[in-house]
Formats: C-alpha cells, structure tokens, sequence
C-alpha cells in the first residue's frame, strides 16, 4: 500500500469536487424524496395486503 499515491489521489479528487448549486441539489432532493415515498408505499401496499389476506398477519 503507496501511502503517498493514496493521498495524492484523495487530495486530487477533493480539488475536483464542487459545490452543487441550487438547482442541481433541489432536483437531487426531488428524486431522493420521491424514491423515500415509493419504498414506503410499497411497504404499506404488501402490508395492506397481507392483512386483507385470509391468515395474513
């Protein structure tokens, strides 16, 4: 393990890294909300159905 080509490549990639502006950190929070949403919803789906099931939970 080459401590010095590690370091080098973590320090080359922080200098890269920008701050997301405005625009682009909203539509990222868009599509993680929205994918929140979906998971939970079809966890209450498979639920609603395994309670409205004969024997279900």
């Amino acid at each position: 393990m080459d401590v010095k080509y590690d370091l080098a490549s973590y320090v080359r990639v922080l200098k890269m890294a920008s701050t997301p502006s405005w625009n682009e950190f909203s539509q990222i929070a868009k599509v993680a909300g929205a994918g929140i949403f979906l998971v939970g919803l079809l966890g209450f789906v498979i639920f609603a159905v395994m309670t409205l099931l004969p024997g279900g939970v």
